[in-house]
C-alpha cells in the first residue's frame, strides 16, 4: 500500500485514499472481497448506482473515490431533512429491488443490501451512491426494508443519543414511503442485527425497544410492493 493517506474508519474497516481517484477500503479482521465486489460489479451493470470497483483481493476493495458526503453527515449539517432523506432511503430501496437477481435461488428473491442506512449512502455529483455491500445477499426485498428501519429504531429509542429525535423521523417518513410489508420478516431482521459483531452490548439491548417502535409505527399506507416494483 504505497503513498495511501488515511480517509476515514468504520467499525470493520479502513479506508485510505490513493490517489484523487481511487480509495482502498481494507478489512481488519479478515475475510475475502470478492463477493461483494461481485455484487457490485453486478447491481452496476444494471444501472444501480455504486462505486466502480477497480480491484479486489483478499481483504482489499480498491474502488472509485467519490465526491460529496455521507446522507448522515448532511443531516447533521441541516443540508437535508428527515422527509428528504427518507425519500431517498426509499428509492435507493425500490430501485434496488427492482433489478433481477444475480443468484435467484427461491423464487422471489431480491438482491439486498442488508446495511443501507445514511450513513452508506454518499451524496454525490451524479446522485446518491450506495457503500458497504459487504453484507449484501438475496432474499424478501421486506427484508432489507426492515434492517433498514431496525437500524434507524435503534438510534431513535436512544434517549440520551443525540440522533434520537431526527432517526425517529427519518424512520417514520422512510416507512411511509418504502411499502411492503416489513413486519412480517421483523424478527428476521432483528435477529440478523443481533448477530452483528461489530454491535456493542447497549446495541443489542435497544432491538426490543426499536422494535416495539416500527410496531407501532404500524405498516403506514399500503403501497406497492418493493419486491413488485
Amino acid at each position: 500500500m504505497v503513498d495511501a493517506v488515511p480517509l476515514a474508519s468504520g467499525r470493520d474497516a479502513d479506508v485510505f485514499a490513493i490517489d484523487d481517484r481511487r480509495v482502498l477500503r481494507r478489512y481488519r479482521h479478515g475475510g475475502d472481497v470478492a463477493a461483494e465486489a461481485a455484487v457490485m460489479a453486478y447491481v452496476a451493470g444494471l444501472g444501480f448506482p455504486v462505486p466502480t470497483v477497480y480491484q479486489a483481493r483478499g481483504v482489499d476493495l480498491v474502488m472509485e473515490r467519490l465526491d460529496g458526503r455521507t446522507m448522515l453527515s448532511a443531516l447533521l449539517a441541516g443540508e437535508v431533512d428527515a422527509l428528504e432523506g427518507a425519500t431517498v432511503l426509499a428509492d435507493l430501496q425500490h430501485r434496488l429491488h427492482a433489478l433481477p437477481p444475480r443468484l435467484g435461488e427461491r423464487g422471489g428473491d431480491r438482491i439486498l443490501h442488508l446495511d443501507l442506512h445514511p450513513d452508506n449512502v454518499m451524496l454525490t455529483s451524479r446522485g446518491p451512491v450506495v457503500i458497504d455491500w459487504r453484507n449484501s445477499t438475496e432474499g424478501p426485498a421486506d427484508l432489507d426494508v426492515a434492517l433498514s428501519a431496525v437500524i434507524l429504531a435503534q438510534v431513535a429509542v436512544e434517549e440520551n443519543h443525540q440522533l434520537a429525535s431526527l432517526a425517529a423521523a427519518l424512520l417514520a417518513a422512510f416507512l411511509d414511503r418504502v411499502g411492503g410489508d416489513p413486519l412480517t420478516v421483523l424478527d428476521r431482521a432483528l435477529a440478523i442485527r443481533r448477530s452483528d459483531p461489530a454491535l456493542t452490548g447497549r446495541e443489542r439491548e435497544l432491538l426490543g425497544a426499536a422494535a416495539a417502535l416500527i410496531t407501532a409505527h404500524g405498516r403506514g399506507p399500503q403501497t406497492t410492493s418493493v419486491g413488485d416494483v
